[in-house]
């Protein structure tokens, strides 16, 4: 077998495997993170968008000063006031409740506390509103009244 038949075997096998574990060319497929006490989900901007389309979560922005949010956020709750507003969450600890922020770190301090305090359905942006607008989705400037 020449190289050249080589090679494009190995990079259709690749393509392939991608597109039978049903993560597509967006890498779509949400991924599971291990921290100590549990875990979390983190999703993409394109998924995130899918799933605002039949929305069944708790949808928080975490970011501090304000810098605009997503459409149909629920609550804002500072990444480092979560524990201590845990009044404004649904009661029940398996609550589907996804978390954003501007970049995606203030989430995912806010999500690993809340794994701490056992939530057990926590969703987070990966990259928050900066990889929302890269793929052209719009934030909002100013709060909800």
């Amino acid at each position: 077998m020449s190289i050249r038949r080589l090679v494009f075997a190995a990079v259709f096998g690749v393509m392939a495997i991608g597109v039978s574990s049903g993560q597509g060319m967006a890498g779509e497929a949400p991924a599971r993170v291990a921290v100590p006490g549990g875990a979390y989900t983190n999703v993409t901007a394109p998924l995130l968008r899918q799933m605002l389309d039949q929305k069944d979560f708790f949808f928080i922005n975490v970011h501090v000063p304000y810098e605009g949010e997503i459409a149909r956020t629920d609550s804002f709750i500072p990444y480092d006031q979560v524990e201590k507003q845990v009044r404004q969450l649904p009661a029940r600890k398996d609550a589907k409740i996804l978390l954003y922020c501007q970049s995606g770190r203030m989430s995912d301090i806010a999500v690993r506390t809340l794994v701490r305090l056992g939530y057990t359905n926590l969703w987070h942006l990966k990259g928050g509103m900066v990889a929302w607008r890269q793929q052209g989705y719009p934030v909002l400037d100013s709060p909800k009244q």
